[in-house]
């Protein structure tokens, strides 16, 4: 598909920096001209992304998480979030509900939750290169007053 719009942003892999990615990928997803139902989908899928780099990504060390957001033809949003961390070993496994590496202080739910909000998810990973997650969003288009 062809992209209308674009950002590429990196941070830290800090969890002060979980609420600038949300908040900047709901600000750029803004010209779509989402309900505001579409606008809280998106912030809570960047959340879970974004927080899943940081917890998982890099337990030992902060890194780079790195954020693509494109508005593509068709009124599609994608967002993109990769790190450079320790990779998932068994992404399938991962994307139960409930399962969790991150101790018994996390749900193991991010990425059912980002499944659920979003249209499309894709998990790619590869042991100590990182890991790639893509969603996508169909902003529905406004019938003219």
């Amino acid at each position: 598909m062809k992209q209308r719009n674009y950002i590429k942003l990196e941070f830290p892999a800090r969890s002060v920096n979980e609420g600038f990615a949300r908040a900047a990928a709901a600000a750029f997803a803004a010209q779509m001209d989402p309900t505001l139902e579409e606008l809280g989908d998106i912030r809570t899928a960047v959340s879970e992304a974004v927080t899943n780099a940081i917890v998982h990504a890099y337990p030992d060390q902060v890194g780079t998480v790195q954020m693509r957001l494109r508005i593509l033809e068709g009124n599609v949003l994608e967002i993109m979030v990769r790190d450079r961390g320790r990779g998932i070993p068994d992404v399938k496994k991962a994307m139960e509900p409930m399962y969790s590496t991150g101790g018994e202080e996390r749900s193991g739910m991010g990425f059912t939750i980002m499944g659920s909000f979003m249209d499309g998810l894709r998990v790619r990973s590869n042991l100590d290169k990182g890991t790639t997650v893509t969603m996508s969003k169909r902003i529905r288009v406004k019938a003219s007053a």
